[in-house]
């Protein structure tokens, strides 16, 4: 490791074996500076380094809110478990599955829910939750792909955002750095929680 570079928060090797980098065949503008490489085969691959920069960044984040104040939603099939995980470790609020249109716009619905900030899965399989965030004026980290537009996303951490594999070290890794910077755990090794309890049954 050269001077100045920061120690990724798990081995490399794992990241690639997870597919945390695996992106998609098309790309957005707003996507180009997390982009690594393009494949042969014309799969754009996503840059490491700057995804664990960035899920450090998003744990910093969300370390200044209390977990009754966070929400995380999944639309997306594979999303649905790491999040009700981190949900259980955790204590946030959780959406797995279908978002009810004005559930943080419409207080007369008995699953309203007032955070401070939130976290998408997907932002274009989220998008309702996203619109309603932007609505609320609420602070929104995005798990991107390679193809996701970013308009209207504060933090972008750039993932493979469809794979099982992806989503469950993902969502391991934010819930084991939330904790450990809010003082719940002494540090992220103290976190014995293993990555595959997030992991989607196929």
């Amino acid at each position: 490791m050269t001077e100045g570079e920061r120690e990724l928060l798990i081995p490399e090797n794992q990241y690639l074996t997870s597919g945390v980098h695996i992106g998609t065949q098309q790309k957005s503008a707003n996507m180009m500076d997390f982009i690594f490489k393009v494949r042969h085969d014309g799969l754009y691959v996503l840059d490491i380094k700057k995804t664990d920069e960035r899920i450090e960044k998003a744990a910093s984040v969300l370390s200044k809110y209390k977990p009754e104040e966070i929400l995380i939603v999944s639309a997306r099939q594979y999303g649905q478990k790491p999040i009700r995980k981190m949900g259980e470790h955790a204590g946030v609020n959780v959406i797995p599955g279908r978002f009810i249109p004005g559930r943080l716009t419409n207080p007369r619905l008995r699953s309203y829910l007032e955070p401070k900030i939130i976290m998408v899965t997907d932002p274009a399989a989220d998008g309702q939750a996203m619109r309603e965030a932007l609505n609320i004026n609420v602070p929104v980290i995005a798990l991107c792909d390679a193809n996701n537009e970013t308009k209207n996303v504060d933090l972008v951490i750039p993932t493979n955002n469809k794979g099982r594999k992806a989503l469950a070290i993902i969502y391991w890794l934010l819930t084991r750095e939330y904790l450990a910077r809010t003082g719940r755990i002494e540090s992220s090794e103290a976190f014995e929680v293993p990555v595959e309890d997030f992991e989607s049954t196929l």
